[in-house]
């Protein structure tokens, strides 16, 4: 196997900073870690020059960029997912909108052949179509239906075990059952789109719901005689809440707040749609029309956010120097906790022994500037 030593960075993750750190990466693992000018030998050496080195980033929540969407089949969907890696995206969940259940059946059955050929491809998330009516966004209500058994048991199926997260609305029926089922199954669940107030979402946790999706956006906001699903979030130290933290879903202190609520339970997604990493234009969301202009996508014609136009380094960028996150958090919010939502938090997240060779280089403004996966280079 082929062995690269990258030397003379400023180490950045979840666990702290650490200078003139050096990793030795054989294959697709780091295997050994120090700093200093005494390292061991390697084929390669790659001289990270003071930058910044981080883990690859992990987005739970996408749905498209570069112009392509993740709904459109498998040359877009491969297209969507290169422009997001070379913005330190390494690992990628591919989210669906809702859409007829035969289309949900294809995708899923899309994604799980890539899944199986590409490491990087972590896997499905059905956004829809188990929403609220009443909190739907930018999805379509012709497609929205119940989380009754068959339907569950039709979506798992496809999946073909390639069904990493769902997202739930807890009040619709058998929703709670829904959770249970799907959990056993190994999905993460997420509770989003939705009408319910903390006692709900606090019994959707209990079920088993461990994500609560783009906190804040299309569910209850939180008022001082109603707290609402954030604030059951931010008190159950076992859900991570996703945040879109574009500047325009999420006020940056709001997303200050909601850092400092739940240290380390923050995943910064990105709900990207199509137009991320791309230009202002018209564009679909599944079945919808979605305007792009000065890169806020809407439904058209409507105040409806569809999706967001972001990248992961963006955000790191508007969480460190607009939201006032210290860098290690905003980092972590990026690689350890959401791997750590899904279970992967013994391999991804980290720069360290046994961890995936996942690693981003970033100069002194946060700007990507190299990315590597599974020890590889990606840009």
């Amino acid at each position: 196997m082929t062995s690269t030593l990258f030397h003379s960075a400023r180490k950045l993750d979840a666990h702290g900073e650490v200078d003139d750190f050096w990793m030795l990466v054989v294959g697709t693992t780091i295997t050994a870690t120090g700093t200093g000018h005494e390292r061991p030998d390697a084929a390669a050496q790659v001289d990270v020059g003071g930058h910044w080195l981080v883990p690859g980033f992990l987005d739970l929540h996408g749905h498209g960029g570069g112009g392509h969407s993740y709904d459109d089949g498998a040359e877009h969907l491969a297209a969507a997912i290169a422009t997001h890696r070379a913005h330190g995206t390494t690992r990628s969940v591919i989210s669906l909108v809702a859409n007829p259940l035969d289309e949900l059946v294809a995708s899923l059955g899309i994604i799980a052949d890539l899944a199986a050929v590409d490491p990087l491809v972590l896997g499905a998330h059905l956004e829809g179509p188990f929403l609220a009516p009443g909190n739907r966004g930018a999805h379509s209500p012709a497609y929205l239906v119940e989380p009754q058994p068959a339907t569950v048991d039709l979506l798992l199926n496809a999946s073909r075990g390639a069904l990493r997260q769902i997202t739930i609305a807890p009040e619709l029926p058998n929703a709670l059952e829904a959770i249970q089922v799907l959990v056993e199954a190994g999905a993460a669940v997420a509770i989003g789109h939705t009408t319910a107030h903390d006692v709900l979402a606090h019994r959707a946790f209990d079920a088993g719901a461990r994500i609560l999706t783009h906190a804040f956006n299309a569910m209850p906001g939180i008022h001082h005689r109603a707290p609402g699903p954030v604030v059951a979030a931010f008190d159950d130290d076992r859900v991570t809440l996703e945040l879109i933290l574009d500047g325009k879903h999420v006020h940056p202190s709001v997303a200050h707040l909601a850092f400092m609520a739940a240290p380390g339970r923050i995943a910064l997604v990105t709900d990207a749609m199509a137009a991320a990493g791309s230009e202002d234009g018209d564009y679909i969301l599944g079945s919808l029309n979605v305007a792009v202009r000065d890169g806020l996508a809407m439904l058209r014609g409507t105040s409806t956010l569809a999706g967001s136009t972001l990248t992961q380094d963006r955000a790191l960028r508007i969480a460190i120097r607009d939201s006032h996150i210290a860098p290690t958090a905003a980092i972590e919010a990026l690689t350890l906790t959401p791997a750590r939502a899904l279970g992967l938090d013994h391999r991804h997240g980290l720069l360290a022994t046994g961890f995936v060779a996942d690693a981003v280089v970033l100069d002194h403004d946060w700007q990507v500037t190299a990315v590597w996966a599974d020890g590889l280079k990606l840009a």
